[in-house]
């Protein structure tokens, strides 16, 4: 059986735009291109794989560090609440037990739909050390 996961978390976003955009996937992505890469570390989309965003230091916040789970909850409902989702999606309790649960374990979550105007919104929270998927990659910011 594996070590329950320790760590802390760190949000990214809230990214508000056209779908069209979202869907380009090479903005998503880190890349060996180094003209690529630095579009990958500047853009604010949450990328393909979510502890990518481990590798943009410069989108880490303090404000955005946590380390109890219930502030990054905290952030996730005021995110949810500011860029209200249209449509039939889980309601947000249900979204915060089941995020709960899975960022005590050590697993990201991202939130990703289309508000009632129709941009589609995505935000993150990314667990830190990622040591699965990106153990190389050093915290952007620690906790205090």
């Amino acid at each position: 059986m594996n070590a329950p996961w320790a760590g802390h978390w760190h949000g990214f976003g809230p990214w508000a735009g056209p779908r069209e955009e979202f869907a380009k996937e090479h903005l998503r992505r880190p890349s060996t291109d180094p003209t690529q890469h630095r579009e990958f570390l500047t853009n604010t989309m949450t990328p393909t794989q979510l502890g990518a965003s481990l590798l943009r230091v410069q989108q880490a916040s303090a404000e955005r560090t946590w380390t109890d789970v219930d502030a990054a909850l905290d952030w996730f409902a005021t995110t949810w609440k500011s860029n209200p989702p249209g449509g039939d999606v889980l309601t947000l309790e249900d979204r915060l037990a089941y995020s709960r649960d899975s960022l005590l374990r050590g697993s990201d979550i991202c939130a990703g739909y289309y508000t009632p105007g129709f941009t589609f919104v995505s935000y993150s929270i990314v667990c830190c050390p990622n040591p699965v998927f990106f153990p190389d990659v050093s915290c952007p910011r620690p906790p205090r």
